[in-house]
């Protein structure tokens, strides 16, 4: 059911605390070996490291997942998400008191009431063009499926790495269904946990001015590096990093004058603030990014339902 890599017992951080449990969470079209070589530096540090896999089926139900797994955690744990992930991460840590720190790489950080998909609206990206619907059948279910089209995952997903390992993570890739990009968020962890972002500059599947606005809005500790969006492939060491960060920060970070939310750094780029674009009145020809793709297979939905009983998954 997940994918678990630990080393292990670990020795004490100074002051005397349990160094923290570090779970991963992919992203969409991913899986847990994505996390790989952030998984290598991180063990070589004495972390114990998790990396369940993520579900893909609807932000609900993939957090509610997670949930389940970090209650199976003794001590604190540091929780990060890549891309759709970050989704995932702000609603499974909620009411959580051993999450300390959030760690947001290249990723969705939706307000409540927000989804990726409005998210993406705001901030286009390339990836409305990038993905093909296939509806998919279990027993009892049905829905849409969202898949990279194979042309479109070097230059759209991937364009850090070389041709021959994006087309690997072409075949290899896991779908996400469009629950995944459409059900808006109920709780947002960040307001209340630490939070540490990277921002990929080149990042062509979430708009990096998205990226800086959810990073400042949380007031996230904030880095940003020349890379596309699998940062965690192609920059292991960056990611590594930072979530070495987060794991490391001395419990001064989240003591806080408010009770109800910690003393949250301030990002640490110099960015101006990135202002919201109104989404009244916008066509669905201008939509971009994840919306697009949503509203794409919402469209194929209707069109190839008559054949769905025919589908084969």
């Amino acid at each position: 059911m997940c994918t678990v890599t630990a080393t292990p017992a670990v020795a004490d951080v100074g002051g005397g605390g349990a160094k923290p449990t570090i779970v991963l969470v992919h992203g969409a079209f991913a899986d847990g070996s994505s996390w790989n070589g952030v998984i290598e530096r991180l063990e070589r540090r004495g972390y114990r490291v998790m990396a369940p896999a993520n579900p893909l089926r609807g932000l609900y139900s993939d957090s509610a997942y997670i949930a389940s797994v970090l209650k199976s955690v003794k001590g604190p744990i540091v929780l990060a998400g890549h891309s759709y992930g970050g989704a995932v991460i702000s609603t499974a840590a909620a009411g959580n008191p051993q999450v300390k720190s959030l760690v947001y790489v290249s990723a969705l950080m939706p307000d409540v009431g927000e989804s990726g998909m409005s998210l993406s609206a705001r901030f286009p990206s390339a990836l409305g063009t990038a993905t093909t619907s296939v509806p998919y059948r279990t027993d009892g279910t049905s829905g849409t499926d969202l898949y990279l089209k194979p042309g479109k995952v070097h230059p759209v997903f991937a364009a850090c790495l070389s041709a021959g390992q994006a087309s690997l993570l072409a075949v290899t890739q896991r779908p996400a269904a469009t629950t995944t990009f459409s059900e808006k968020a109920k709780v947002a962890a960040w307001k209340s946990i630490p939070s540490w972002a990277l921002v990929g500059r080149q990042d062509m599947t979430i708009n990096p001015d998205q990226e800086r606005f959810e990073a400042k809005r949380a007031h996230s500790h904030t880095v940003e590096i020349n890379t596309c969006h699998v940062s965690l492939i192609a920059r292991p060491d960056a990611v590594a990093n930072l979530i070495l960060q987060a794991a490391t920060a001395t419990a001064t970070t989240t003591a806080a004058a408010d009770p109800d939310r910690p003393a949250l750094a301030t990002t640490a780029t110099s960015r101006p603030d990135t202002k919201a674009i109104t989404l009244g009145g916008i066509a669905v020809a201008s939509l971009g990014g994840i919306a697009a793709a949503s509203l794409v297979a919402g469209a194929a939905v209707v069109l190839l339902g008559r054949r769905l009983s025919r589908h084969t998954h």
